[in-house]
């Protein structure tokens, strides 16, 4: 029981510093330098500079019809923690002052650092389960049935409240900026999230492939595939090891290969996704028949 509140109480923790972040982001980068971001608090910074309306205010009154969403479909736990992260950033908005002026001159530099900021920071909230509400939610929906990445997600979901600044400033500059901060932001958070889940395929040429695939085996749990192969330039036949692993997991397979056959050819590829038994699994959609749908939203509503 103690352990399980120590590891709540860490999993609470990881997620307010990831909300810190998110905020110094706003409040000290991105409000100054009159830039819109995407988001509720995208939104909040339009009413912010329209109306002078508080980015706290707009944030929280946004988000509280949106927790009834969290709680139906993402269930009791993500629904708590949407509460809380919701909670924390309205008090940080409010407690952490907006900086007068930008701590940047370069408004493409203030961008660059703003969506770093908010990106790593809502990608740490999501590693232990959190939210920071408004769009965090429908890209959790979508992700949790399709094989889409978050930070795809954020990319369109942000598309219009972004271009809506160019009717508050008239200015393409602006509206540019603000898809850098989109970019940055989404690109951060497909890396916390992912960073550690991307998966590389390892092709290795050495004499001593046997030594290498039982050591891969039983030091790093990956499975070898060994495939024959000719060498068209000797005209000899050898033994090639294929491994797909972590990318986290190379740099063991790379000290493993040296150890055994330090004149071993090595080639490294990034691939898209590995499904499977110790990787991720496979998320399709269902298709859905359109009569049926319509006859269960019929009988739905007149209860026949």
């Amino acid at each position: 029981m103690l352990r399980k509140g120590t590891r709540a109480a860490r999993e609470y923790i990881i997620i307010t510093f990831g909300l810190l972040l998110y905020v110094l982001g706003i409040n000290q980068f991105m409000l100054p330098a009159a830039i819109v971001g995407g988001g509720v608090s995208g939104v909040g910074a339009l009413f912010y500079y329209a109306a002078g309306i508080p980015v706290s205010y707009t944030y929280l009154a946004v988000n509280v019809a949106l927790v009834v969403v969290a709680f139906i479909v993402l269930g009791r736990n993500f629904g708590v923690k949407t509460i809380y992260g919701i909670a924390a950033i309205t008090f940080l908005l409010h407690l952490l002052p907006v900086a007068q002026e930008p701590h940047v001159s370069d408004p493409l530099l203030g961008a660059i650092i703003t969506g770093i900021l908010t990106g790593a920071g809502i990608g740490i909230a999501f590693t232990q389960g959190g939210s920071a509400g408004g769009t965090d939610i429908v890209a959790m929906i979508i992700t949790k049935y399709r094989n889409v990445s978050v930070g795809r997600v954020f990319l369109y979901c942000d598309l219009i409240i972004i271009g809506s600044s160019f009717l508050l400033y008239h200015s393409i500059e602006k509206v540019v900026y603000g898809y850098i901060i989109m970019g940055m932001f989404s690109y951060c958070v497909d890396m916390v999230l992912s960073g550690n889940k991307q998966s590389v395929q390892v092709f290795i040429f050495s004499s001593r492939y046997e030594a290498i695939a039982n050591r891969i085996t039983a030091e790093q749990h990956r499975g070898v595939t060994i495939l024959n192969a000719t060498g068209w330039y000797t005209k000899q036949d050898r033994k090639l090891l294929m491994i797909l692993a972590r990318r986290s997991e190379a740099n063991n397979i790379y000290r493993i290969v040296k150890e055994e056959d330090s004149q071993a050819f090595i080639s490294v590829g990034s691939v898209m996704g590995v499904f499977g038994q110790g990787f991720d699994n496979i998320k399709v959609s269902k298709k859905i028949d359109p009569t049926t749908l319509v006859k269960k939203a019929v009988k739905k509503v007149t209860g026949t």
